[in-house]
């Protein structure tokens, strides 16, 4: 594995009275940079706005909350609920993993049915809180998803795709150290990007890493120290107005006021 360096750019702690703020596990940004949708471990889809001043984050704004409903219409509550992973394609449905009752559904509209998409055997011996934290969606429409805790014999994580009609396993991960996959996404420049974590008594270490697909070559981008952030889950790449790769993070609080929700960003070498 190649290094590659990220510089770190801006952390804003973000908050807000609701009672179903905070848990988040996914994070989409949109083309400007300013538009980004957000998803919670409880089963609420939000959208809202970045303000930056220079290259600071220095404000974010909600400007929808919505609960997600089940495959029969109902808003989703209790194990159904844990939320986890977002992959956003430029039209159609979106499409949401989850912990708990281990699954991949697609949502035409946060208040629309979901569409659960097959389960393969594979799926029902995950751990209850160590399966689909990571979702990400291609150029092409398929889905790439990893669990965060089981791993093959050989104690590589395996990286699932579904195509449309059918899950494979085209490739799979270096398990590295404590580092656990939460979060992914597809850049802007078709590479993969996976988000991972490490936990201490004490705080989070966060790990970005960079995979592409057709060469196998990857490259960590940033490893931090233990505490620099909080526990980054979400991830979403894109470029900025002049052209460069920007990784975009949301941590999720657990709902603990020892925690704190952070939006983080990075300025990702090409």
């Amino acid at each position: 594995m190649e290094t590659a360096s990220a510089r770190h750019l801006s952390s804003h702690t973000w908050s807000d009275r609701g009672e179903w703020f905070g848990g988040f596990s996914a994070i989409e940004v949109g083309p400007d940079g300013l538009t980004m949708t957000i998803l919670t471990d409880r089963g609420y889809l939000a959208t809202g706005r970045i303000t930056r001043k220079g290259e600071n984050i220095v404000r974010a704004d909600l400007t929808s909350v919505d609960r997600l409903r089940t495959s029969k219409g109902k808003k989703l509550v209790g194990r159904v609920a844990d939320s986890e992973g977002l992959a956003m394609s430029g039209n159609g449905p979106f499409y949401v993993s989850y912990e708990g009752v281990h699954r991949v559904a697609a949502h035409a509209a946060p208040w629309a049915k979901a569409r659960v998409l097959p389960r393969p055997e594979a799926f029902r011996g995950l751990a209850t809180n160590g399966s689909f934290e990571a979702l990400a969606i291609d150029v092409s429409g398929r889905l790439y998803t990893m669990p965060e805790s089981n791993r093959l014999p050989d104690g590589r994580i395996p990286v699932w795709r579904w195509d449309g009609r059918a899950w494979s396993m085209p490739i799979s991960l270096e398990q590295t150290g404590g580092f656990l996959p939460v979060g992914a996404d597809f850049g802007p420049d078709g590479r993969l990007y996976v988000l991972e974590r490490d936990f201490a008594q004490i705080g989070f270490r966060s790990r970005l890493r960079r995979i592409d697909l057709s060469s196998g070559r990857e490259d960590e981008l940033f490893r931090t120290g233990l505490g620099r952030h909080d526990n980054l889950e979400g991830v979403s790449i894109w470029r900025d107005e002049s052209g460069r790769l920007r990784a975009t993070m949301i941590s999720d609080d657990n709902f603990l006021s020892l925690q704190r929700t952070e939006l983080v960003e990075y300025l990702l070498p090409d």
